[in-house]
């Protein structure tokens, strides 16, 4: 087998696809929870603590010498400055721990779906039995269609 045709088969294989699809929804899933992190919990969080902005929360380690500029994070870290931003790890915990617990969720949704579908198909009820007359009735219509001749 050629080396495309291989990569071929490998590429239109299903779970290959769905791995892709799933890729692809995730990296814009991740957009909307950092979006409802930093938008959304930030700032009630940041109301309930009194700061509203976890990325400014930092300790500088070292300076650069003779730095007049703004003690802002981004702003010491683009002069060279050796920040340690804990702010910034802590927004992307509580960004984790949301993302984690949204996938649990849907899981959880998607495995409740699953059980109610079988529960469902458990509980249909049997076609019933073909009766004595059914079957007679079929060994006839069989029959028949046997003598019959071939065209």
């Amino acid at each position: 087998m050629s080396f495309f045709k291989e990569f071929q088969t490998f590429i239109s294989k299903g779970n290959v696809m769905d791995m892709a699809v799933g890729v692809i929804v995730g990296g814009a899933f991740n957009q909307i929870i950092g979006s409802l992190v930093k938008d959304i919990f930030n700032p009630i969080l940041g109301f309930l603590v009194g700061k509203p902005d976890f990325t400014n929360l930092f300790w500088v380690l070292k300076a650069p010498e003779n730095y007049t500029g703004p003690y802002t994070y981004d702003a010491l870290t683009k002069a060279g400055a050796t920040v340690f931003g804990y702010g910034a790890f802590l927004t992307a915990v509580i960004q984790f721990l949301l993302l984690a617990f949204v996938v649990f969720l849907l899981v959880k949704g998607m495995n409740a779906l699953r059980e109610a579908a079988e529960k469902k198909k458990e509980e249909a009820p049997a076609a019933p039995a073909p009766t004595p007359e059914d079957i007679a009735l079929l060994r006839e219509i069989r029959d028949l269609m046997k003598n019959q001749p071939k065209a």
